[in-house]
């Protein structure tokens, strides 16, 4: 067995695949803008008087943070 000692060895970096790099983000993008109108759209379907504007606003939060959650590493 050999040991290479000082012998720095640089590889190239991986380039992302197509898929990754131009279809993914427009997926992701697409999902969650939906999720984000069907479930706001959805929120005010039903307004009861007593939630006034706070269900609108909690349920777009929620949405918010949940396709953030999501689809955020991508």
């Amino acid at each position: 067995k050999e040991v290479m000692v000082g012998i720095d060895i640089k590889s190239k970096p991986l380039q992302p695949h197509w898929y990754e790099r131009y279809v993914q983000p427009c997926v992701a993008e697409l999902l969650g803008s939906a999720l984000f109108i069907f479930i706001g759209c959805l929120s005010v379907v039903e307004d009861v008087e007593g939630t006034g504007r706070l269900q609108p606003a909690l349920a777009h939060g929620l949405a918010l943070g949940l396709t953030i959650a999501i689809l955020g590493d991508i």
